[in-house]
């Protein structure tokens, strides 16, 4: 047997090229021809004419299936890659497919009362599944006499070998102490909200330790909001093993995604105010994420979301360009967005913010914001440094907030560097599980923190700002009015001085909320779109600037919680905060501190 890889390095060219993205044949070519024979004769149901799945198949299809029944080596009982990974359009005969590959699975599997799962995140995924295998089964008199079906618990039953296909919804109990042959996961992206998914998946796979001929596959559209948990994970897995950055020749991945030029593209033209000419928005390009284009896929209906969603109507641009073009969802695009948004990848320079004690190092005073901190809230901290030394600023051209456009230039000036960090209590994780799955990414990157418990965020956000106030650099830090009580407490017990009696000592003051902060919204936009304001460009404040929405109040904007519903933003408030008070030009401070020894937060 030849050595083979699994990497794809010219995955932009064949994609583009509608080439495979399939780098090598099949390990074991007479068990792929094998296994293609039952594929292609079974039959699609819903289709019009109720074709054979080889009539209706598009190469791509038949190569991936060819790919996971070539693997196996029949006189060893072993297969030679064990994962696969399809990120795929929506409506590219995904679930056929599932259904089809998973009968095949079964009819060829010889070990009696093995078990095969399709693992699917909700009961309605689970019956997308299910049915088109259902009725292939009856479709065919000599399925029918073979496999037999049980709707009730969606099951599929070979009567020679007893082996089994189940179709099941994600839930710990169906899937604890599972021996499964063959598993596929449908959906892996809702897989990501769920605060449980990676012991769950763990769970179903389990049995492949005794079963060298078993398999997983991960079928999966892109995520409509950014990914997290177990999707983001095998996301990012895959496109290492593609990229071969990692090397894993027993993880095949099949990603249908648009190359780098052309999301580079789509950046600039959501910068520029031109989203409408992005290449991927162009029908044209569509195929490069829908192979099935024109025979499952319609580009006309595609067509008419894009129209929609661009003019405001039925859901964000976000959304379409993520199911139907597997456009990784980052900052928002809808029209209520943050305008600040559109800068904020911009603004990220990890290399000028590595830490904390980096930042304040390269600073002459600095000034903290804080927000959130309510039991089902973040407790959000921003640290917003000015630099000593004036630097040269090159900035594109960009529109500023009265729509009049900035030309591009070069301007001397001192940056402004913003470091982030956020606590959640433990209400969080079981108030909101939507976002656990989210938070857990953040907590690993170490941008966050999970307390275990109710104050210990406000002990470690009180020692973050002790230690700035030890450098010598902190000049105020800046409150929401409505936390003022319970933090300033904590931070008078620290030692920072906060009597209000003494303003020249003073440390700790109020910042106005709702449309008294709009200036410092615009101030914060106009940073980052001239190149002033960085940052150390975290998931966290992605995902917060991604949540933000305004509102037109009179002549001001206002973002709060309640117009962004119950997306988490109070980072962004802190550094918010923090922003309208470095805009009062505090004087520069008298550095004092050894940066090395600072190790909270650094």
């Amino acid at each position: 047997m030849a050595p083979w890889s699994t990497a794809c390095l010219d995955w932009e060219r064949r994609i583009v090229e509608r080439l495979t993205l399939i780098p090598f044949d099949p390990l074991f070519p007479e068990n792929a021809a094998e296994a293609l024979d039952v594929f292609d004769s079974l039959i699609m149901v819903d289709a019009a004419n109720q074709p054979t799945m080889g009539e209706a198949s598009l190469p791509w299809i038949r190569d991936f299936v060819a790919q996971i029944f070539g693997s196996y080596q029949s006189d060893t009982g072993r297969r030679h890659i064990l994962e696969y990974f399809l990120l795929i359009s929506k409506k590219n005969g995904k679930s056929t497919d599932a259904a089809a590959i998973m009968l095949t699975a079964l009819i060829l599997n010889w070990r009696h009362e093995a078990e095969f799962l399709i693992l699917s995140p909700t009961i309605e995924v689970a019956k997308n599944s299910f049915e088109p295998a259902a009725a292939m089964v009856r479709a065919d008199p000599e399925l029918s006499k073979l496999l037999q079906v049980q709707d009730h618990i969606r099951t599929i039953t070979h009567r020679t070998t007893g082996a089994k296909l189940k179709v099941v919804a994600a839930d710990s109990n169906t899937v604890s102490g599972k021996k499964a042959t063959g598993i596929l996961i449908d959906e892996l992206w809702a897989f990501g909200k769920m605060a449980n998914a990676e012991n769950m998946i763990r769970e179903a796979t389990g049995g492949l330790t005794s079963r060298p001929e078993g398999f997983i596959i991960y079928l999966t559209t892109q995520s409509d909001e950014p990914p997290a948990g177990v999707f983001k994970a095998r996301l990012e897995y895959a496109r290492g093993v593609r990229d071969g950055t990692i090397n894993d020749n027993r993880f095949l991945p099949l990603i249908y995604e648009f190359p780098k030029s052309y999301l580079d593209d789509l950046a600039r033209c959501v910068d520029c105010h031109t989203v409408e000419d992005a290449l991927v928005l162009q029908p044209a390009n569509f195929y490069i994420t829908n192979p099935n284009l024109g025979l499952s896929v319609d580009p006309d209906y595609i067509e008419r979301k894009i129209s929609q969603a661009l003019m405001g109507a039925e859901g964000t641009l976000n959304g379409e360009l993520a199911k139907h073009l597997n456009v990784e969802v980052g900052m928002n695009l809808r029209a209520d967005r943050w305008p600040g948004a559109l800068f904020w990848s911009k603004g990220a320079q990890p290399e000028r913010v590595q830490s904390l004690a980096h930042l304040l190092s390269q600073c002459e005073v600095a000034c903290v914001g804080i927000d959130g901190g309510g039991l089902d809230d973040l407790l959000g901290l921003a640290v917003v440094g000015r630099t000593k030394e004036e630097e040269d600023i090159h900035h594109e051209a960009y529109k500023d907030e009265t729509g009049t456009w900035v030309p591009a230039g070069v301007r001397r000036a001192k940056r402004l560097l913003a470091w982030t960090y956020a606590w959640a209590h433990p209400t969080v994780l079981s108030q909101r599980k939507d976002i656990v799955s989210k938070l857990r990414d953040f907590e690993k990157a170490k941008e966050m923190s999970l307390v275990s418990s109710v104050g210990a965020d406000v002990d470690e956000l009180v020692a973050i700002v002790m230690q700035v106030e030890d450098s010598g650099l902190l000049w105020r830090v800046g409150l929401d009015p409505a936390l003022i009580g319970s933090i300033l407490d904590a931070l008078e017990a620290g030692g920072l001085p906060v009597d209000p009696e003494n303003k020249d000592e003073c440390k700790a003051v109020t910042v106005n909320q709702g449309w008294r902060l709009a200036g410092s919204i615009k101030n914060t936009e106009r940073k980052l779109a001239s190149g002033v304001l960085l940052h150390a460009g975290t998931q966290l404040m992605a995902w917060c600037v991604g949540n933000a929405k305004v509102k037109v109040v009179g002549n001001a904007i206002v973002i709060t919680k309640q117009v962004s519903g119950t997306a988490k933003i109070d980072p962004l408030m802190a550094l918010f905060n923090a922003v309208s008070l470095m805009a009062l030009n505090p004087p520069a401070q008298v550095d004092q501190y050894d940066f090395s020894a600072m190790v909270i937060g650094g």
